[in-house]
């Protein structure tokens, strides 16, 4: 059976399961479509929540980062999960408390005032519409490798399958289709790693086989792998390269920018108690952990098997010599067949710059003796793997790998399953933001259940189009974008609900002004150095650390925006009246654990 054929079989029958699934449990009320009738026990809302947040990021673009990175990008591992915490501590049981259906929901009544919720829709559509580029890239890259389709053609089969049962199932459907999806993603993952680990340590468990030694070898797996990458002149895996204050607030952005995520927070209104919120968090916490504590190994086994790839002699531990992979066994070797795969979506590419025959493999600016010597005596001219988008390592890894036909098959409905489920999540929180706090909250007070709910199906389709046409032209990996959409969260939506829950003093006129300051110096920040965020292509100076604002990345400036957001609401409260008593009143209610154990929000 044909690789593209297995393909098919397990992409298919997974698509089957997810809109069989939606058209099971079809939501008929409006409780039904944005909190599945708050009816979602704490393990299954706990795994629905893990799908939901392991997106595209997660599954396809973090390993393929921290596998050209290394240790500074173990950020994304530290800040993702380290959010959790924060959000099980802090947010998840307090909101849960208030029983609401959308955070522009609660935001508009804790600060008594229309503008208020206003703003928090337009901040959820910023951040949802972010971060959901990142998705449609993932299903983009997934599809146009998988089912041999061009890039565009797979996002509209992807958009297609999210309409089925997003659009049908609404909360109580995506919940279900997330359980499934979770399972098939966590397998996805597990089993390719396990192989490779087996190949390349002989561990069984892909964790500790990081910190095993290479087969056939007494030297660490990570001390082969930071000899051979700087033999290469590219720079160590396990050291530290970068600026520690910037690593710092990008770890810390992540951390408050996922207790501040929209699509997240609102799987929490879905238990059917307040204690079960935090429970949730705890069971989420458990399931991601099952995919995060892998993906540093899958991260340095793939760069390893692609860097091996290139340069035959390192598996073996040859000493230095010309780093190259000869073209004609690109066309003809069977174990290089997965370049010719992967050559063909443009996303991994290769010119042979003096035509000897072979593709060089090394860093042009590297430090190494041995490197230097061979490009000047041979006058090589330059690393000719022209392109490797880290989007596609874990995709491609199985293949470098040469493994089985149906774990290459299984990966792919596992990057699909990724990318689809936290795709249905941020359509969800858009769909909620403009139906429920948009039209009935602030058009049409008076529309009916009927009329909310075709409203937030209609809402729901149309944010699925814009989602698609901007996932064809996507900034940057998937991870990188989904990062600055935490930059926003932080910046905007986590301070104001902190204060909400926390201080009695914020009142509306602090909280519209704190989210104005956050989002708006944030989104500056960012159009600054990424101008693709409203002008596509056009930014004001050059996205390089030389030119950062005391070398603070674009996707770390949230920690300063939400700190500017703090502040100014501080400011502008105390300069203003008090809230009313009742409101007062409420976030005493929302803060004190009065039976909250047992309680039921109203």
């Amino acid at each position: 059976m044909s690789q593209f054929t297995l393909n098919l079989i397990f992409i298919g029958l997974s698509f089957a399961l997810y809109i069989g699934i939606a058209i099971w449990a079809r939501a008929g009320s409006t409780s039904e479509f944005y909190a599945a009738n708050r009816g979602v026990s704490p393990v299954m809302n706990g795994m629905a929540t893990a799908a939901d947040w392991m997106s595209a990021a997660s599954f396809i673009s973090m390993a393929g980062l921290i596998a050209f990175t290394g240790y500074d990008n173990s950020t994304f591992l530290m800040g993702w999960t380290g959010g959790y915490v924060l959000l099980a501590m802090l947010l998840a049981p307090y909101l849960r408390k208030f029983g609401k259906f959308t955070v522009p929901e609660f935001i508009g009544d804790r600060f008594y005032s229309g503008t208020a919720r206003i703003i928090g829709v337009i901040c959820l559509l910023i951040i949802s519409i972010t971060y959901v580029i990142g998705q449609m890239t993932g299903v983009g890259v997934t599809f146009s490798r998988y089912l041999e389709v061009s890039n565009s053609t797979g996002l509209w089969i992807g958009a297609a399958l999210v309409f089925c049962y997003a659009v049908l199932g609404g909360m109580k459907g995506i919940t279900y289709t997330q359980v499934a999806q979770y399972i098939v993603l966590i397998i996805a993952y597990t089993i390719p790693a396990v192989f490779i680990a087996l190949q390349l340590t002989g561990h069984v468990l892909p964790q500790t086989g990081l910190f095993g030694s290479l087969n056939g070898s007494d030297t660490k797996f990570l001390t082969t792998l930071d000899q051979v990458v700087t033999d290469l002149g590219f720079k160590s895996y396990t050291g530290h390269h970068g600026s520690t204050f910037n690593m710092v607030l990008f770890t810390l952005a992540l951390m408050i920018g996922t207790a501040g995520l929209p699509h997240v927070i609102i799987r929490f209104f879905t238990v059917p108690k307040v204690s079960d919120a935090r429970k949730s968090a705890g069971w989420a916490l458990v399931f991601i952990a099952l995919l995060y504590t892998v993906a540093p190994a899958v991260g340095s086994m793939s760069r390893f098997n692609l860097t091996t790839t290139m340069w035959p002699g390192a598996a073996t531990g040859e000493t230095f010599s010309q780093p190259a992979v000869s073209l004609d066994s690109i066309q003809n070797d069977p174990e290089k067949e997965w370049m010719r795969n992967w050559q063909v979506t443009g996303l991994l590419d290769w010119e042979d710059k003096n035509g000897d025959g072979l593709i060089q493999y090394y860093n042009d600016g590297g430090e190494s003796e041995a490197l230097a010597a061979v490009v000047t005596e041979q006058n090589l001219q330059g690393n000719e793997l022209t392109t490797v988008n880290r989007d596609i390592m874990v995709l491609a890894n199985p293949e470098i790998a040469n493994l089985p036909g149906w774990v290459i098959a299984i990966v792919a409905a596992g990057g699909l399953a990724a990318a689809l489920s936290t795709a249905a999540g941020l359509l969800l929180a858009i769909s909620g933001a403009v139906s429920h706090d948009l039209v009935k909250g602030a058009i049409n007070p008076n529309i009916s259940e009927k009329g909310e709910l075709l409203a937030a199906r209609i809402s729901m389709a149309v944010s699925i189009l814009v989602a698609t046409f901007l996932g064809l032209n996507p900034p940057g990996f998937a991870a990188q974008t989904v990062a600055l959409a935490f930059g926003l969260a932080a910046s905007s939506i986590f301070p104001v609900l902190m204060m909400g829950i926390f201080s009695k003093r914020i009142n509306k006129q602090g909280a519209i002004a704190g989210m104005l300051a956050g989002i708006l110096s944030t989104l500056l920040y960012i159009f600054t150095y990424k101008g693709w965020f409203f002008i596509a292509g056009t930014n004001m100076l050059e996205d390089t650390a030389a030119n950062w604002l005391f070398g603070i990345s674009p996707a770390s400036f949230g920690v300063i925006g939400a700190l500017i957001n703090f502040g100014v609401a501080y400011v502008v409260s105390n300069a203003t009246e008090e809230p009313p008593a009742h409101v007062q009143d409420l976030v005493e209610s929302i803060r004190v654990p009065r039976g909250a154990g047992d309680a039921q929000a109203h």
